[in-house]
């Protein structure tokens, strides 16, 4: 059944919902920047027993309000941003239940499998969270990397899904295209994922209501988790609130 899953994006050390087409070494186009720390939001989701939820670091100066969220909810957030085989451990040590992957996994473009065996041996598959956040192209979807500046050779597609899925436990992918834009889901996306994808994954980019949990669930076949960023109230949003989510999550359960 789709679920509602929790995010903090952090970047230049404060929470922020940015547009994420627009992040780059200058910076990015904000939608929204908190007044409260990583350490309330992963505090809240801890009150409301919200699971699955990550924390993103957007490039650098984000490590200590990472582990400030990590270590108020132990077990209860995935961490991306910047890791790698020799700091993964790190993550998890301070309290992420999983780490989340991709430009390390990638050399000049290409898909690295001696990356990828060199983070497993650190993490395991089952705490190994492979993020295929991806670009659209008139060929489809391919993986993103660098901030989801670089579009490498690696495509979106069931056959890779299925290959992948068997060296971690979960998938995290956001559509860049649409994210944080507040336009509507990419549902072809959507529908790729639940079709294809043999572990949980969660799918992020342009929700904007309720309706979209209801969206993701019908396009996916309940497959596919959604996270909502921008269109949430805590994150001065209109298009949804997190009382809603929450029943949401409830009312699947």
């Amino acid at each position: 059944m789709t679920q509602f899953r929790p995010c903090i994006d952090l970047h230049q050390g404060k929470v922020k919902q940015i547009v994420g087409g627009s992040l780059n070494d200058e910076g990015a186009t904000e939608n929204f920047i908190s007044e409260y720390d990583a350490e309330h939001y992963a505090r809240l989701y801890r009150e409301h027993g919200l699971t699955g939820g990550h924390v993103i670091a957007l490039g650098k100066g984000n490590k200590d309000e990472a582990m400030s969220a990590l270590r108020a909810y132990p077990n209860g957030l995935q961490y991306g941003g910047g890791v790698k085989d020799t700091n993964a451990a790190s993550y998890l040590n301070a309290g992420a239940s999983h780490v989340i992957v991709t430009s390390y996994l990638f050399e000049n473009g290409e898909f690295s499998w001696d990356r990828l065996d060199k983070i497993k041996r650190e993490t395991g598959t089952d705490r190994l969270v492979l993020d295929l956040s991806c670009r659209r192209t008139a060929d489809g979807w391919f993986i993103a990397t660098d901030r989801w500046q670089t579009i490498t050779s690696t495509q979106v597609n069931h056959d890779n899904l299925v290959e992948l899925a068997n060296h971690c436990d979960e998938f995290l992918i956001h559509a860049a295209d649409v994210e944080g834009l507040q336009a509507g889901i990419d549902e072809d996306l959507v529908s790729l994922l639940g079709k294809a994808s043999p572990v949980a994954v969660t799918y992020a980019g342009g929700a904007r209501a309720l309706q979209d949990l209801k969206r993701v669930h019908e396009l996916s076949a309940g497959q596919v988790d959604l996270t909502i960023g921008s269109a949430l109230d805590i994150f001065g949003g209109k298009g949804v609130t997190l009382d809603e989510c929450i029943l949401w999550n409830q009312s699947q359960a």
